[in-house]
């Protein structure tokens, strides 16, 4: 029957299903490649940079005279910038999503949350600007102590670029629930308020938690904010007044510098890419598994 039904498949369908077959490969084969480049580069580096320096040194100095490679300071500025992101993002994205559910008419809707999803469109160097000329001053005048380059307004228009991929995945996942769901809510009396958080938000839930978690890997994952508005200090703080250098932001500053090719300092870059994608990689596989899990099914 297969045999059968593959050989009255038309010229097209065949010159289609081969193109998205090539894609699908052309898709492993690069993410093979990458994988491959950073376990390879990174085993050089630690060859002669001990793990356990790496990962419990408290300074990262490679570029220096006395050089040190604890990763500890990465990863402190990108896990601070990273939080005060969501810390932004997630109760407005949420709102937002929650409202055009369960709130608003069709026709708001409609118009709302594509004009919402343009935030997504903006360049990143747009919002690293805007973070460096408007929202640090404005931070300055009502925060004392509050640098030139600091994590807080790197954190904050993070969390502004992130809340249309919070707000739309979560509305999509409260949007997809049966209509019996809400109706049941009001035969027994409820509110609409009452619907909203106590029905459908806990029905929903799984989508929404895979929403803030692909939005921390985005995050966790951002560059230009962070390199134009954080600054490049790689210092252990954690406070947020402060200038500190991301994961990412080290990789640009190595990458466009003048440091040589094929040496420790440069090798660098390798070992704190292979954190950054251990980190993502690790976020990504637990979103899958809470879909899978808590995933509510309905006929």
């Amino acid at each position: 029957m297969g045999i059968a039904s593959s050989s009255l498949k038309k010229p097209g369908e065949r010159i289609i299903e081969g193109a998205l077959a090539f894609s699908g490969l052309i898709t492993i084969l690069t993410t093979v490649g990458i994988i491959v480049v950073l376990f390879s580069e990174s085993f050089t580096f630690f060859q002669q940079v001990s793990i356990f320096d790496f990962l419990t040194d408290t300074q990262w100095t490679p570029l220096f005279t006395q050089k040190h490679y604890g990763i500890l300071p990465l990863l402190m500025g990108t896990f601070l910038t990273t939080a005060i992101a969501i810390a932004t993002a997630l109760p407005i994205g949420l709102t937002i999503a929650i409202y055009l559910s369960e709130y608003a008419d069709k026709n708001f809707r409609k118009t709302v949350k594509p004009a919402l999803e343009l935030l997504a469109a903006v360049p990143t160097v747009v919002y690293g600007f805007f973070a460096l000329t408007v929202v640090t001053p404005f931070l300055q005048s009502i925060i004392p102590g509050v640098g030139s380059f600091n994590a807080l307004s790197a954190g904050i228009v993070m969390g502004i670029m992130i809340i249309p991929m919070i707000s739309s995945l979560s509305e999509d996942a409260l949007h997809a629930l049966p209509k019996s769901l809400r109706e049941a809510s009001f035969g027994m009396g409820a509110t609409p308020f009452q619907t909203a958080f106590k029905v459908a938000v806990p029905a929903a839930s799984s989508g929404i938690i895979v929403s803030v978690i692909l939005a921390i890997s985005r995050a966790i994952g951002e560059t230009m904010v962070v390199a134009i508005a954080a600054g490049q200090q790689p210092i252990l703080t954690f406070d947020p007044r402060d200038g500190v250098e991301t994961i990412t932001a080290y990789i640009v500053q190595v990458s466009l510098g003048d440091v040589q090719h094929g040496s420790i300092e440069y090798k660098t870059i390798y070992a704190a890419g292979i954190t950054l994608f251990l980190f993502t990689f690790a976020l990504n596989n637990v979103s899958y598994w809470v879909k899978k899990k808590y995933q509510e099914k309905y006929e």
